[in-house]
């Protein structure tokens, strides 16, 4: 019960929209009826606004990180990871929006760098370093989640690498779309339409 509690708060968390928010407090309307249709921060850079983007990705990456801090501080590592997970499905899934978010790539980033840092920082570097070689956002995303949990089994953490299989399940899932416009050659690079 303990560990649904946890859960349940990072579900929380993660759930607030923020990219929906920002981009309707900047009168620009729902972002959900922009490019790829999410509330991510790379959809949010199709508005052609790169301070909401910017600001999109540190709220997002902040509620993960809030969210295990949180729970740390309250519950401990094993309460940090399930917060964690938590608030990666609520970004995914949030309540508000009918269950249909977004793909979890800055909240997930957060969590790691939250629940262990040298993880979170491998992860990060793993982006910036596809998303310069492919100027693709999936490309990076994918990448990343991907290796986030051989980061952190070679560091020992088995727990966390448990975490990042699923966290990574998930955040393949989300980008499913993606995966069949990079599949047929269509799919827009960094600050275009799409």
């Amino acid at each position: 019960m303990q560990a649904l509690g946890f859960l349940a708060l990072g579900y929380v968390f993660g759930s607030a929209p923020f990219g929906l928010l920002l981009t309707r407090l900047a009168g620009l309307g729902d972002i959900r009826g922009i490019g790829s249709g999410s509330i991510g921060a790379t959809n949010v850079l199709r508005t052609g606004r790169k301070g909401l983007a910017a600001a999109t990705l540190l709220l997002d990456g902040g509620k993960g990180v809030v969210a295990v801090a949180l729970a740390s501080w309250l519950g401990g590592t094993e309460a940090a990871l399930w917060a964690g997970g938590g608030a990666v499905l609520g970004h995914a899934f949030p309540v508000w929006l009918g269950f249909k978010g977004g793909k979890s790539v800055a909240t997930g980033l957060g969590v790691y760098l939250a629940v262990f840092w040298p993880v979170g920082v491998l992860c990060c570097a793993a982006w910036l370093v596809l998303a310069a070689l492919f100027r693709i956002s999936s490309v990076a995303g994918l990448g990343a989640f991907a290796l986030a949990p051989v980061f952190a089994a070679l560091f020992g953490y088995r727990d966390l690498a448990l975490l990042g299989i699923g966290i990574g399940a998930l955040v393949f899932a989300r980008h499913h779309a993606n995966i069949r416009r990079l599949l047929a050659g269509t799919e827009p690079r960094i600050g275009r339409a799409g």
